[in-house]
């Protein structure tokens, strides 16, 4: 049912990861308040061993205390998973070398010597694409990373990324995006098909739609804080005919509303990685990988997303 997947030079893991934005955010998230250091560590080991085998990470979540977290997790239990980090290109990076300089930050929060994927955060100047995708090179090149992305890149700018690379013999492994049923414009500027017929793996980054397709909120109970209680709200019309569509695909599944949500992800051909604050919520998002949706599934929740 689940089969595996393989970012090119990596070993193949199942399906599904965990993103890290979570922990040690407390503007968004509320890091903190609601939820603790052993919340996420719980929320890890529970992960683990239910078969997640990467966790994504990046300098600029929490201020670097997610990867300082999932450094101290990583080390204290085993097996370990692939380790996945971001680089963020702040308007002060004028060098490409601050790619490299942020990079050996993270492993020195990460407490390690290579991470297993590293990437672009965004596509943004001073410096230019090419330039960046010169330091993804030599990052690669210099053994600090076993292979390198990009992440929230169109088109056009993944194919300016790869070229360079692909001149230094480096293959582009990721592109992480936004994807979920409020969010399907990869799928239809056609950037999803893209990737998959070169061999890049799409990592879809808030596939619950930062909670709206959980089942917990709806138009009258929206996700607590401004930003995630609008951030989809362009598609309030449609919100309630797809919610419902989700909870009743689920309970026909004996699954949950976000399981299907993440069992879309996966069938659409990407790789979710929804956060998780505990242990439920890591327990919850690993039941995505028991999950089958048939094509009349697919088709109906197609049908009711934006």
């Amino acid at each position: 049912m689940n089969d595996l997947l393989q970012f090119p030079g990596l070993p193949p893991i199942p399906p599904l990861g965990i993103g890290t934005w979570q922990w040690g955010d407390t503007l968004i998230w509320g890091y903190g308040k609601t939820y603790s250091q052993d919340d996420a560590r719980q929320a890890y080991m529970l992960a683990l061993n239910a078969g997640i085998r990467l966790f994504d990470t990046a300098e600029v979540y929490g201020l670097g205390k997610s990867e300082r977290l999932l450094g101290m997790f990583y080390h204290d239990y085993t097996p370990k998973p692939l380790v996945v980090s971001k680089m963020f290109p702040f308007p002060w990076r004028f060098s490409r070398k601050a790619l490299l300089r942020a990079l050996r930050s993270s492993l020195r929060r990460l407490d390690l010597s290579r991470l297993d994927l590293y990437l672009l955060h965004w596509p943004w100047p001073p410096v230019s694409l090419e330039g960046w995708a010169e330091s993804l090179a030599e990052a690669y090149e210099l053994g600090l990373t076993r292979a390198v992305g990009v992440s929230n890149h169109n088109l056009a700018q993944t194919e300016r990324v790869s070229k360079v690379l692909e001149r230094h013999g480096v293959r582009l492994a990721a592109n992480q995006i936004e994807f979920n049923l409020l969010e399907r414009g990869p799928e239809h500027t056609g950037l999803l098909s893209a990737l998959q017929a070169e061999g890049i793996v799409p990592m879809a980054y808030s596939p619950l739609g930062m909670g709206w397709l959980t089942g917990k909120y709806t138009l009258d109970n929206p996700p607590p804080g401004r930003y995630r209680g609008q951030r989809y709200i362009a598609h309030k019309q449609r919100l309630p005919g797809l919610l419902q569509a989700l909870s009743e695909v689920a309970q026909a599944k004996g699954a949950t509303p976000a399981q299907v949500a993440l069992r879309w992800c996966i069938q659409k051909g990407t790789l979710p990685i929804p956060g998780a604050k505990n242990v439920r919520q890591a327990q919850a998002n690993a039941g995505a990988l028991r999950l089958e949706l048939s094509a009349d599934d697919i088709i109906r929740l197609d049908f009711a997303s934006p």
